[in-house]
Parts: structure tokens; sequence; C-alpha cells
């Protein structure tokens, strides 16, 4: 595990540096935290056989099909407006001002452009999301028509809402207008359930969605029967992270912070799984699951670079289980991806790329490397072609196999720490 080991450390050494700017920030510890972390570690080998994903989503009783598109990589959320009216203090970004409907770094202009970007990828799985889609309502419903209509009828479609201009006229255009599900921060109207009762018996599916606030634990706990009684069949809660907007306000707060690809709440991670505990060891009958920074990272990354991959790459591509098309010669190695960009983004910056011409709207695909090219020494060779035919190989500790396997694999469960 030695090269695993120095990738983690290098994660915090770059949070670190990225975050300079405050230094007061207390990254975990395991002699001053060990307490807490052994608690964690409990909690996470207790939900062994509750979990989706290798161990990265643990879950009571079900979660919703949009997750399952979701994790399998068949899912595409549309950004409908990046300006939002709520002040949620664990809001990642500004979300001040109203910019186009986006998805991955595309515009799409036109509901029709986004018809058809679904249709051409295969997606099985559309989400309206925001800045706050209610806000812009008629260019919401635009869109929702545009799926409906467009797209195959089986297509699992919710949205995402802090609820606040949430009202039944709002809800029964979307159900009328082929809404599957739709999601309530609570965290946004101090965890009312006044606006998530207004969509019961509306649209068949109503969740909560929220970040697991450390200070509200014992409110959400509270809630729970409630959320029930409101027509809540499904409950998500997030791992909160830190980022250079929200820093001011959670840096604040007595927190303490996992160094990962991004700076994440400790305590956050710990809410969501005592949440879980509470809910299975008292039979709630709820759905609920942590969708966690472990998952996200890994599995929605992974399936959108395969859902691209399979669609754009070349018949002979070996397209790996990171969702990297994996290139070898006689001993060398490399990964390459192919990055899907607006046209306007790449011009005159001298990249290989292909046009995709649709009807409504053209990309630019460029197919490129992520990684360098790794020179396989005569002794690796056998261990480097083990490692390529499991199906699941454990983390190796060799660095150059180590970083064969992180563009070969998806790591396993939620991180020890």
């Amino acid at each position: 595990m030695e090269a695993y080991f120095a990738y983690l450390n290098d994660l915090l050494n770059t949070n670190k540096s990225e975050f300079g700017a405050y230094p007061q920030i207390n990254w975990i510890n395991r002699y001053k935290e060990s307490e807490a972390l052994d608690k964690r570690a409990k909690l996470i080998n207790s939900y062994s056989d509750s979990s989706l994903f290798k161990g990265t989503k643990l879950f009571h009783k079900q979660i919703s099909k949009g997750c399952l598109m979701c994790g399998m990589g068949y899912w595409t959320c549309l950004f409908i407006t990046s300006r939002c009216n709520a002040h949620c203090f664990y809001c990642p970004a500004a979300q001040l001002k109203d910019e186009q409907p986006e998805s991955q770094g595309l515009l799409f202009p036109s509901a029709d452009s986004y018809a058809e970007y679904i249709n051409f990828f295969g997606f099985k799985g559309v989400s309206f999301s925001g800045g706050e889609p209610l806000l812009y309502f008629d260019r919401t419903l635009e869109y929702l028509k545009k799926v409906r209509s467009k797209c195959d009828n089986s297509i699992y479609i919710w949205l995402y809402t802090n609820g606040l201009l949430a009202d039944e006229q709002k809800l029964k255009k979307l159900a009328k207008n082929g809404i599957n599900e739709i999601r309530f921060d609570i965290g946004a109207t101090h965890f009312s359930l006044d606006h998530v009762r207004k969509a019961k018996g509306i649209i068949d599916n109503v969740t909560i969605e929220i970040p697991a606030v450390p200070e509200e634990k014992d409110k959400i706990i509270s809630l729970l029967p409630e959320m029930i009684k409101a027509g809540v069949t499904n409950f998500n809660l997030h791992h909160m992270r830190l980022t250079h907007y929200n820093a001011p306000k959670l840096l604040k707060k007595n927190y303490s912070y996992l160094p990962a690809e991004h700076p994440l709440v400790f305590e956050s991670e710990l809410t969501a799984l005592e949440i879980l505990d509470y809910a299975r060891k008292h039979d709630i009958e709820l759905g609920i699951n942590y969708c966690s920074f472990d998952f996200k990272n890994r599995f929605q990354k992974a399936g959108f670079r395969k859902q691209i991959l399979h669609k754009l790459g070349k018949d002979d591509d070996y397209i790996t289980d990171n969702g990297y098309i994996r290139k070898s010669n006689e001993n060398e190695l490399q990964y390459e991806t192919i990055r899907l960009t607006e046209k306007s983004k790449t011009d005159g910056l001298g990249l290989m790329k292909e046009e995709l011409r649709l009807r409504f709207k053209s990309y630019d695909q460029i197919r490129m490397p992520v990684s360098s090219k790794m020179n396989i020494p005569p002794g690796k060779t056998m261990e480097m072609e083990e490692l390529l035919k499991r199906h699941n190989a454990p983390i190796p500790s060799d660095p150059l196999l180590f970083e064969i396997w992180k563009y070969e694999f998806i790591e396993e469960k939620l991180r020890q720490y």
C-alpha cells in the first residue's frame, strides 16, 4: 500500500497548498480524532451488506431509480440556470446570475439541442438542476416537454429544487409533462417540510436531498417520521465539501477536514453514517442513502467517461473499468480519453480534434492522453499482465503498478484515514 499512502499524502499537500490562505483549517489528525475515526470505521463496516457501487454508496431500505442510473453512468444533469434564490452556507458556488443551460461544460441554448444530445449518447436518466430551476419555470418546462416528446418514453426524469417557489400549479404542470421525481433541499428552508408536502399526491416520487449538516443531526433524525407522513419515499444525504466560495462560512464552524480530491468536512460524513445507523436500528420505513463524495468522484465521473467513449471511441479501443482508453505498444502503456467540448473553447489552440456535427448543434471531440507514457521494464511485465487480467485488482504497493491501477480500476469502499 506504500504507493497508495504516498498518493493520499500528495492529496493532503495539494489541499494545503490550494487553501494556503486559510491556515486555520483543522485537517483530520489520527491522534486527535482517533475516537471519531474509529466510530466512522465501525459504522462503515456495519453496512457491508447494505451498500452499492463497490461499497461507496451505503443505504437503508432502498434508493431512488435516478440514483441507480447515476451510478451506472446513464445520467445527464442539465443546470437550467446558475442563479439561485437561497443562501445556504454550505453551497459550493456563488450562483448569482443566470446563464445558459449547461451540462458537463457543454451549453444547450435550445431544448432541441439537449434532447438530441440525450438521444445520441443514449442517456436513460435526466435531471434538471441549478441554481434553482423553478426561478425560470417556463424554461424548465420547455426542456422537460422536449425531452419527453423527443426521447425514449422510458427515460427517468427528476428535478432538484429548494422548494421556495414550488406551488400546486407548478407541481401539477411538472407532473403532467412527465416528471418522475422531485428532490427538495430542505436545508434551504430551515428544514421545513411545508413545500415538500405540496408535492404529495401530485408527483409520484418525492425525495429530500440535503448535505449532512453536523449541527442539524438531531433535528434531521426527529424529522424522519414527519418525512414519511409528508409523502417522502427517499432521503439522500451528501458529504459537505470545502470550496473557495464557502470557505469563509464553513471555517467559522468547528469542523475537521479530510484531504481528498477536494477537502471534505469529516463531521458531515459521520453525521450521515449516524443518521443511517439510527434509521436501521429503529426500522424507519424510508429509503435513505449516503451519496458520498467517494461515490460521486469515482462512479459519476467514470460513468460519464464511459458513456462518451462507447459512442465516440474506435471499435478496437479497450475501455477500462475506470473509463479510460488503454493504449499498449510492446513494453509501453498509456491511457487516453475523449473530451467533448464547445467549439469556441478549442479554436486556435492547435489541438487534434474532430467535429461532431448533430442537427441542432456541433461539438469538438478531442482524443487526448491523460497519463504519461509508462515504460514497463522486463521485470515488471508479468506483474503488469497479472494486474490487467484481474476483474477488480487490489491496490498495488509498487508505484508503477499503482499508476496503472488508477486508470484501470475504480477504488473500492469509503476511504480509511
